[in-house]
């Protein structure tokens, strides 16, 4: 699939952004002005943004506890996220959700969630509510390696293939499910256990942003279409450990760094776009500063929100019916 040059500039703005806000976020975690814990997404940018690029905001996603990038790629609000995060009551959710539950349901996010394996549900919902109004929507279920163990996600599998419902389940394989090796924990292969349900599954290179755009394409024409749904796996390094809490000493140095040198999905997509000509890496560098900017001030807006009143704290939490 070709792609304008206006809309290569978008992907690799969206997955600087991803990484930027992500690696600003472990930053600021060491002041200790960010409440709670924090499950950083990169690493897994094009896995996001591959997807994302095909959906518009009445189409929806789930997300997982790991999901920043989601909600960059969804269309969020980079300063109400960053405001979230630090717990401010001009975050996205006004600050009652913190980093694990950003959503935004203007743009299809329908949230993190910090339950492994509690998406798939959720998103089968939203597929059928497209499907029976017969607007065309899609929906996406983001999950991990270990979510795809749970019977959340594999009672969502058959439900999707059974009422054939347009979901596409992206299956983000990072290699570890918290500190367990995905080699041990996951039995058979995720491609060939998709297919057992009916459902045409592909296994997808996360660190090919063109890769995982050209599979979502089809994916979601297939949804759209009434096709029914899809399963990509996409293998993805995941740069930080599990959460910020996390010493990381189940992969050594030596790995942690050849994987940051030899495994960057961005360094791939500027080597490809500027071999070819697509784009110049003057234009690219431009928008590293353009980034870098933004994020400086999405931080700066995060600190000086205020914080949620007490007064507050009971709202949006009961619904009177």
């Amino acid at each position: 699939m070709q792609l304008s040059r206006d809309e290569l500039l978008s992907a690799y703005r969206t997955m600087r952004t991803i990484r930027m806000f992500e690696d600003r976020v472990n930053q600021e975690m060491s002041t200790g002005d960010v409440p709670g814990a924090v499950h950083l997404y990169a690493g897994q940018e094009a896995s996001a943004v591959g997807i994302c690029m095909h959906l518009n905001d009445s189409d929806r996603i789930a997300s997982t506890h790991r999901g920043h990038g989601h909600c960059i790629a969804k269309g969020c609000d980079v300063n109400a996220m960053m405001a979230e995060i630090f717990g401010k009551a001009n975050g996205i959710c006004q600050g009652k959700g913190g980093s694990m539950h950003i959503a935004d349901l203007d743009r299809g996010m329908m949230g993190a969630n910090g339950i492994v394996g509690g998406g798939p549900p959720l998103i089968c919902g939203a597929a059928m509510t497209a499907k029976y109004r017969k607007t065309g929507g899609v929906a996406v279920a983001f999950a991990g390696d270990g979510a795809f163990n749970q019977g959340t996600t594999q009672e969502s599998l058959n439900l999707a293939s059974i009422w054939r419902l347009p979901v596409i389940f992206a299956v983000e394989d990072n290699g570890f499910a918290e500190a367990t090796s995905s080699d041990y924990a996951v039995a058979g292969d995720i491609v060939e256990r998709a297919g057992a349900y009916g459902i045409p599954s592909e296994r997808v290179d996360g660190l090919d942003f063109f890769a995982v755009h050209e599979a979502a394409a089809k994916a979601v024409a297939r949804g759209r279409s009434g096709d029914g749904a899809s399963v990509l796996h996409i293998k993805t390094p995941r740069y930080y450990g599990h959460f910020s809490g996390d010493a990381d000493t189940y992969r050594t140095a030596e790995e942690k760094e050849a994987m940051r040198r030899d495994q960057d999905c961005l360094k791939r997509f500027r080597e490809r776009v500027t071999e070819a000509a697509l784009l110049d890496a003057v234009q690219l560098d431009q928008l590293d500063d353009e980034v870098a900017a933004a994020i400086d001030a999405a931080v700066d807006f995060a600190r000086a929100g205020p914080l949620p009143e007490s007064s507050e704290v009971a709202t949006d939490v009961y619904l009177d019916y």
